[in-house]
């Protein structure tokens, strides 16, 4: 890479730094209110499930009751395959009669009773039965039946609720990297420009004029 694009990107990066600085400092009460919004009590869906919530074994149990919970062994509810099914990421969930079911889960409610999470049980958050023809997101399908194929596709479980929240950081990324981005290039176009003009930098097209007189 020519050495002007190494220059001025690295310019531009350093200007980028500045409004990344300015939204980071705005957004540390914006994820306290992201936060709240997206922490769920227990016993409600995507919540921790107590002794009291129904422990559902098959397909059935889950059509009979309005709210479940699934005891799963070690990680399994997340290793039997996986998709993207609109702005959910679902898992193929081995219920203890054998039967699967696509699940989306608040990973903050997962109650684990082993010493590791490879070992012991797994008590899924509170859930419910969501109607919904999976099978018309065929991508979604050949997703999570890669391993094995779904008991049943014409509902999901709905194991998050509001929760789901990320991490500081990452909510920081979502919000700050298109913003780094968008200045970086426009501050590279911005400084090479300025830099050709002056007759640092190489143009990466010559002006017309300039063109004309090299003609001549």
């Amino acid at each position: 890479m020519r050495y002007d694009i190494w220059i001025c990107l690295l310019l531009a990066y350093l200007i980028s730094l500045v409004p990344v600085g300015i939204i980071k400092h705005g957004l540390k009460d914006n994820y306290e209110d992201y936060r709240e919004e997206h922490t769920v009590n227990d016993g409600d869906i995507g919540g921790k499930a107590s002794d009291d919530v129904f422990r559902a074994e098959s397909v059935e149990d889950l059509l009979s009751h309005d709210t479940f919970t699934v005891i799963s062994p070690g990680i399994q509810y997340m290793n039997k395959g996986a998709g993207y099914y609109g702005k959910y990421y679902m898992h193929a969930l081995t219920l203890p009669s054998g039967e699967k079911v696509a699940a989306i889960y608040n990973t903050d409610s997962v109650q684990k009773m082993g010493d590791s999470i490879y070992s012991g049980d797994s008590i899924l958050p509170v859930g419910k039965v969501v109607f919904e023809d999976l099978t018309q997101n065929e991508s979604f399908i050949n997703q999570i039946e890669y391993k094995e194929k779904l008991s049943r596709t014409d509902f999901y479980v709905d194991m998050m609720g509001n929760g789901g929240k990320v991490s500081e950081e990452d909510f920081e990324e979502m919000k700050v990297l298109p913003a780094q981005i968008i200045t970086i290039v426009v501050a590279f176009l911005l400084i090479h420009a300025l830099g050709s003009k002056l007759g640092i930098f190489p143009y990466f097209f010559a002006p017309k004029k300039k063109q004309e007189s090299e003609w001549k």
